[in-house]
């Protein structure tokens, strides 16, 4: 592992707007080179989180660090370390793509002019067009330009696929971000805010569940995997009695049945199988599966 510090290190953070508590006394730590994903409903508090890291809001208590410094005390520095996509992204409109990206770059002390045209012919945009004059998409697609261009040593990127179609979007996520973390193997970090939780199902190093601005889960995906799992069993008859302590019914069609686990597959299999089923069978979970599951559960916890 990395002796740099974490990348990422949040410590109680807490963020008010009057009287709400957005973030309530979050804690998270991620390593550098890792591929994070921060999962939650709307109003989870992700946004906000993700503004304190960038010194676009200042917490209401606790701590946050980026590569070990203080984004409101070494604003530049950390921004200098970082690219970042919001949800709504916005250009000065008077602007030709061309003197976008140039005026993106101006900032930066490095910029891949090889990925800057490779992305430019993926994503057909017209170096001519205006600003003003791009679809929702592209101007998405002009910010991730903007944000892999410097290579910086992190993306943090908050729903940043959600105006790309799904043939633009699903090659992003899997050629784009990926080329980005294997051309610094181990050391380049992405930490990525998203409701498309299966389109990066295979980029997912770790990642953090909240809820009202709480940690309800944190785990490395491999895990998460492992622990969390579906069994299916279908018996000769409904059977009389079954009651599963720790597992979720998830669904019952007569005489079929699935239950989601959480770290006890086994035994759960060994109390069905008193039941002689016809067909048992288990798989893993999905992470927007075991998302799901982690908030229908009340009090899930890691």
């Amino acid at each position: 592992m990395s002796t740099e510090s974490p990348a990422i290190e949040i410590r109680d953070l807490v963020r008010r707007y009057g009287r709400t508590d957005a973030v309530n006394g979050l804690s998270m730590t991620i390593q550098p080179g890792r591929c994070y994903g921060f999962f939650g409903r709307n109003g989870a508090g992700k946004t906000t989180t993700i503004k304190c890291l960038l010194n676009l809001l200042r917490p209401s208590a606790g701590q946050v660090r980026v590569f070990g410094l203080d984004p409101a005390k070494q604003e530049v520095a950390v921004k200098s370390r970082i690219a970042y996509v919001p949800d709504q992204v916005g250009f000065y409109p008077w602007m030709t793509v061309r003197e976008a990206l140039q005026y993106a770059a101006s900032f930066r002390s490095r910029w891949n002019t090889d990925t800057e045209r490779l992305l430019l012919d993926r994503f057909r945009l017209p170096l001519g067009h205006k600003t003003s004059h791009l679809s929702k998409g592209q101007r998405t697609q002009l910010a991730l330009i903007g944000a892999i261009c410097p290579e910086p040593d992190m993306l943090v990127l908050d729903e940043p696929t959600s105006g790309l179609d799904p043939i633009v979007r699903r090659e992003f996520i899997q050629t784009v971000i990926g080329a980005y973390q294997e051309g610094a193997p181990g050391t380049r970090t992405v930490f990525v805010s998203t409701h498309l939780i299966s389109e990066f199902e295979g980029l997912i190093d770790d990642f953090t569940i909240i809820d009202n601005g709480r940690d309800v889960l944190t785990l490395d995906a491999d895990t998460a995997r492992a622990r969390y799992r579906k069994i299916y069993a279908r018996f000769p008859s409904p059977p009389v009695g079954l009651a599963l302590e720790g597992a979720r019914l998830l669904h019952q069609h007569g005489r079929e049945f699935q239950f989601v686990v959480n770290g006890n597959a086994d035994a759960v299999k060994a109390r069905l199988a008193a039941h002689s089923p016809e067909v048992m069978e288990t798989e893993s979970l999905t992470l927007e599966e075991i998302f799901v599951s982690t908030l229908q559960t009340s009090g899930a916890t890691a």
